[in-house]
């Protein structure tokens, strides 16, 4: 068995529904990230050498828009890579992007690869509304479109209703099981906009991202550095008008955006000309009833430190995507963990959540925070739709001690 690394990410700034990147079709966004890796890899770039990668991997939550066909394979031709490369698209809901890096991880750590890229696209603002075929010809009556951005459709009729409720009712009753109030919530989010803010001014996404080419968007559009608890506290609640608490301002907007990742063996430091950023040290996926989906990233991160054999005292860095403020607390609650070693360059409830690119997105900013900061252990993970959670920890191979 081979060591799986990171080698670098990069990202677009994520754009908001409707937005800055709603003109750039997500094949042309996934394209850019595949671009613009092989652009930062200094013996890849203009060598001719691109062949020397094993496959692409990427993830997409949507797959009914123009991204439907195989957009991982369609962004390698679209970036102008040799034919010779493979593609995949993952689907995990919302960890799509980070189990094309569990996938690719494996594929290094048993030698039937030595450099993988891996990634994630969503254009929210482009899914398309689809309408369902009939059972039968010339049908009578009327048929009801679909919208494909985001949660449940043509949901089957065998499902418990339990099961399909809002993401945010599903929420609602997550915090309702768990305790979270308002308050921690709202304060939650205002910290989160102020914190991705401040990452930006001080440059730490710098190396992280790539503009988006005749597109006027610096940062990730979804940013509000002025929030504050208090002014979050005046909104009104979305998913339920009595008792409800959670709002707009509480959870992750909806978003366009790519992302994208280097993954290798030892050799793909010489084929890329990168030394690696993290060492792949432990992975799992974990599940749980598909309304409490925002819990399921508790058994995850915990299996993944234990298959990588440490112990939570050893994690100095967590980034967990923020679905919504609640399960991201019910998650940090149930873990112990000290809550200033979570996101603290941001997180999704700011910078924003383009289902398919955000797994990328937390492992790409997870290996930039230990490289930073010189710790050894992090862990990255995501909540998922229908019930499951998703996390990988990675070591700083370069980590102070």
């Amino acid at each position: 068995m081979q060591d799986a690394y990171l080698y670098d990410a990069v990202r677009t700034p994520f754009g908001k529904v409707g937005g800055a990147l709603a003109k750039t079709r997500p094949d042309d966004l996934a394209a850019l990230v595949v671009a613009e890796s092989v652009k930062r890899a200094p013996k890849l770039a203009g060598s001719g050498a691109a062949g020397a990668i094993d496959e692409v991997v990427f993830g997409n939550a949507n797959g009914a828009g123009e991204e439907n066909r195989n957009v991982a394979r369609m962004a390698t031709l679209l970036a102008g890579l040799p034919t010779s490369i493979p593609g995949t698209t993952v689907n995990r809901l919302c960890g799509s992007s980070l189990d094309a890096a569990i996938i690719a991880s494996r594929q290094i750590n048993v030698g039937e690869a030595d450099l993988m890229l891996i990634g994630g696209v969503e254009s929210m603002s482009r899914a398309p509304w689809v309408l369902p075929k009939t059972e039968r010809p010339f049908p009578m009556h009327n048929l009801e479109l679909a919208n494909t951005t985001l949660g449940w459709r043509l949901i089957n009729k065998n499902m418990p209703k339990e099961w399909t409720v809002s993401l945010g009712e599903a929420t609602e009753q997550l915090r309702e099981k768990y305790g979270i109030t308002r308050e921690r919530m709202d304060e939650f989010a205002a910290n989160s906009h102020q914190l991705a803010a401040k990452a930006w001014d001080e440059g730490k996404y710098d190396n992280l991202t790539v503009q988006v080419p005749d597109v006027d968007l610096a940062r990730d559009e979804t940013i509000r550095p002025d929030s504050t608890a208090e002014s979050l506290s005046n909104l009104r609640t979305v998913f339920r008008k009595e008792n409800g608490m959670v709002t707009a301002g509480n959870a992750s907007p909806m978003n366009d955006g790519a992302s994208a990742a280097w993954l290798g063996s030892e050799k793909a430091s010489e084929i890329l000309g990168l030394q690696p950023l993290a060492r792949i040290a432990g992975r799992a996926a974990a599940a749980n009833e598909p309304q409490y989906f925002g819990y399921a990233p508790v058994d995850a991160v915990n299996q993944a430190i234990a298959r990588a054999g440490i112990t939570w005292e050893h994690i100095a860095a967590v980034e967990l995507n923020e679905a919504f403020a609640a399960q991201s607390l019910a998650c940090t609650d149930a873990w112990g963990v000290d809550t200033s070693i979570v996101n603290s360059w941001g997180g999704a409830i700011a910078i924003g959540h383009p289902l398919g690119a955000s797994g990328a997105r937390v492992l790409g900013t997870l290996a930039r925070r230990l490289e930073a900061s010189g710790d050894r252990w992090g862990v990255a993970a995501l909540c998922i739709g229908v019930g499951q959670g998703l996390a990988v920890v990675l070591e700083n191979v370069n980590a102070r001690s």
